[in-house]
């Protein structure tokens, strides 16, 4: 029986745009290593490749003129495209009187990069056209606070997603680093592995199927294996051959993943809940939100998890953060991804809302402004069936704002989104010049703020409000 190829990934209007970042090439084995063994079933070697999209016809050249206006901004580096961010609002420019314009040393002649604390007073004007008028540089510094965010939160990406390992090759050698699993999936055991190559070296995980499991859907394993790099999906890098690690305690080839977990939703739920320390409902605010958003990566690739489970919702520590702080969460499940059949708009809103009463359970309600609306939202879930990106939405709200007391008052959530993204920046040069490094919620909160529009943010209170 043939199996339908992933859908092509096609991004809604809520769905932030990310980097485009290559996927691994020597995969091929890989689906074939997730499936667990059993007498019954031989194994099999499949593709996971994917045909190359043939490349556009190149544009026509054009001949430029000389430009009679000069740009008073320049993108920023890395640029949005790079750097996984909506475009960055141009500030205008400076028209230019052409008996102004004279030899070759004036078309030399190029505005500064970006309004920084260093621009001089006499190239203010170029930013602002009018220092006598507060609502032009109210405008200019509302957009140089959408401009600073989108810079934290890329370099905030890079040290997050950073240090990923390239693909397997032949001249690498593998060490086990514990005999034991680091963590205990619904489906599979890991382990450390460490992977040399001359004078690098990678901590991977290898990700050892339990042969009691259910057979996985080899769709979502090679869904799993197309799908370009994302904060919360688990990531490949290849295969642990068989019989490179003699003191293995398994038999076969296995996949590596490029994460390293160190427990399940599940075993956080069940250690942290029992004793509800200080900051548990934002913590499961925050778990969910990275659920949300990787769930909506696959809504996105037509694709639907048919079973939520928490036990293969891994948590891993974030890169480059503290002890301290919430952890990063991987959906690893790809055995119970199937095409999404068609119906209403959010496939995962009722599990979504059954996991969001599960952490809540143990909390007395309406004990905080957060839990309260998590209350809300859990009620929402099953009634209004919002997809992945509504349901972050959501969520980001009831974590940074704006809170219900503005929902119907007529107060202009553009202002409100103005005023947020000068404090947030506020905050974290406040907490830079204390010596106090950004975590993964400081990201996350440079995400939303970065990407929220006004109709997105009276979309996610009519959702909990409404």
């Amino acid at each position: 029986m043939s199996r339908p190829d992933p859908p092509t990934e096609t991004l809604g209007p809520d769905d932030p745009t990310w980097s485009a970042q290559p996927t691994y090439s020597n995969l091929g084995e890989v689906r074939a290593h997730l499936l667990p063994s059993k007498a019954c079933r031989p194994r099999t070697t499949g593709s996971l490749s994917t045909d190359p999209q043939p490349l556009p016809p190149p544009l026509p050249k054009k001949t430029l003129a000389r430009a009679h206006s000069l740009p008073t901004h320049k993108t920023l580096v890395p640029s949005p495209a790079q750097a996984g961010q909506p475009q960055r609002p141009l500030l205008g420019s400076l028209s230019v009187d052409k008996s102004l314009v004279g030899g070759d040393e004036a078309g030399r002649t190029s505005p500064p990069a970006e309004l920084t604390f260093s621009t001089p007073d006499a190239e203010l004007g170029r930013f602002f056209h009018d220092l006598r008028s507060p609502e032009a540089v109210h405008t200019v510094l509302a957009a140089r606070h959408l401009e600073g965010l989108c810079t934290i939160h890329a370099r905030l990406r890079a040290r997050f997603m950073g240090g990923r390992p390239g693909p397997c090759s032949p001249g690498h050698s593998f060490r086990l680093l514990d005999s034991s699993p680091c963590a205990d999936g619904g489906d599979a055991l890991y382990y450390r592995v460490v992977r040399v190559d001359g004078e690098a070296w990678h901590t991977l995980a290898a990700k050892v199927p339990k042969t009691e499991a259910e057979d996985p859907n080899p769709w979502g394993l090679e869904l799993q294996a197309s799908l370009a790099p994302h904060f919360n999906l688990q990531g490949l890098c290849g295969l642990l051959p068989q019989g490179a690690l003699t003191a293995a305690p398994w038999r076969g080839s296995v996949a590596l993943t490029v994460e390293v977990p160190e427990r399940t939703a599940a075993q956080w739920l069940a250690e942290v809940g029992a004793r509800r320390p200080a900051g548990f409902v934002r913590d499961a605010a925050l778990l969910l939100l990275q659920l949300s958003a990787a769930l909506q990566r696959l809504e996105a690739r037509g694709a639907a998890l048919a079973e939520l489970r928490p036990e293969n919702l891994l948590l891993a520590a974030p890169r480059g953060c503290t002890g301290a702080g919430p952890p990063r969460l991987l959906l690893a499940d790809f055995g119970r991804v199937r095409p999404r059949a068609p119906g209403p708009p959010g496939p995962h809103a009722p599990q979504l809302g059954r996991l969001l009463r599960a952490l809540l359970g143990p909390a007395p309600p309406l004990a905080t402004p957060l839990a309260a609306g998590l209350e809300r939202l859990a009620a929402q879930l099953p009634r209004a069936r919002p997809s992945a990106a509504q349901t972050r939405g959501a969520l980001q709200a009831l974590l940074w704002g704006p809170g219900p007391e503005l929902h119907g008052l007529g107060v202009p959530l553009g202002s409100w989104l103005q005023v947020r993204r000068a404090l947030l920046t506020l905050h974290l040069a406040e907490r830079a010049a204390g010596g106090e490094a950004p975590g993964l919620e400081d990201w996350l909160a440079c995400e939303y703020l970065a990407e929220a529009t006004e109709a997105s943010l009276g979309r996610a209170l009519a959702l909990l409000w409404d």
